[in-house]
């Protein structure tokens, strides 16, 4: 289970390992909208909102990008 500071940590680690704050934040958005149209019909964890899922994501592909090789 995800905690608020698990949340809030991994949000410290993509903000710092971002460039441009801004442009960062533009994308979670984006990804967290694309997502909740996106995934209509699969219901993962409904009390996970998109932009905390969104947030975890990215904190991980920035962080551990060993996990996202094809």
């Amino acid at each position: 289970m995800i905690t608020t500071n698990d949340i809030i940590y991994k949000t410290e680690e993509l903000l710092n390992a971002a460039t441009n704050r801004y442009q960062i934040t533009i994308q979670i958005a984006n990804r967290a909208k694309r997502r909740k149209y996106e995934d209509i019909d699969i219901i993962e964890d409904p009390s996970m909102k998109p932009i905390i899922r969104a947030i975890l994501e990215m904190a991980d592909e920035i962080t551990k990008p060993e996990i996202i090789q094809d």
